[in-house]
């Protein structure tokens, strides 16, 4: 494993409405054309909790005071895809999807989203909100970033 380079710390919002998810359908690297929740880098200034309520702001326009903090995703790979997510979710209410500059936004059922294209862990991640159980998940890949592992720390368990 490359041991150069550093973690990107980043920040993300699960927005979500009972059993649907505002996710969205990334325009850029890094998960292009794959749902994702809204989120993004950390200035060096901000707190977790600080840096989601403004990525939500400035990715849906959607003003979230009080995110739940979810967990936090580790992603390693050798290549320079080395990931810190704070994870928070925001339960709102279920709106028309917001224009956003970074991707499609659109409500998906929890149900159908192993059938859309999403990042292998993410998943698991509303797995976990869903039950409300908090969690640690590091996830290894290869260098072509192929998943080789995920292992929650939490439950000291390996992630199927």
């Amino acid at each position: 494993m490359n041991k150069e380079g550093n973690k990107k710390v980043a920040t993300l919002c699960v927005l979500k409405n009972e059993k649907r998810f505002l996710l969205l359908k990334r325009y850029n690297e890094p998960n292009k054309d794959k749902y994702v929740p809204v989120g993004g880098k950390l200035k060096h200034y901000e707190s977790p909790k600080d840096g989601v309520i403004r990525e939500t702001l400035e990715e849906t326009g959607i003003i979230i005071k009080e995110p739940k903090f979810s967990g936090i995703l580790t992603e390693s790979s050798p290549t320079n895809y080395n990931w810190i997510s704070y994870i928070f979710y925001n339960e709102i209410e279920y709106i028309n999807p917001p224009i956003s500059d970074e991707g499609k936004l659109e409500w998906i059922e929890y149900d159908k989203i192993k059938k859309i294209p999403t990042p292998l862990t993410d998943h698991h991640i509303y797995q976990f909100i869903l039950q409300k159980k908090k969690f640690i998940i590091n996830a290894e890949y290869d260098e072509e970033l192929n998943l080789i592992e995920m292992f929650e720390e939490i439950s000291n368990s390996k992630i199927k």
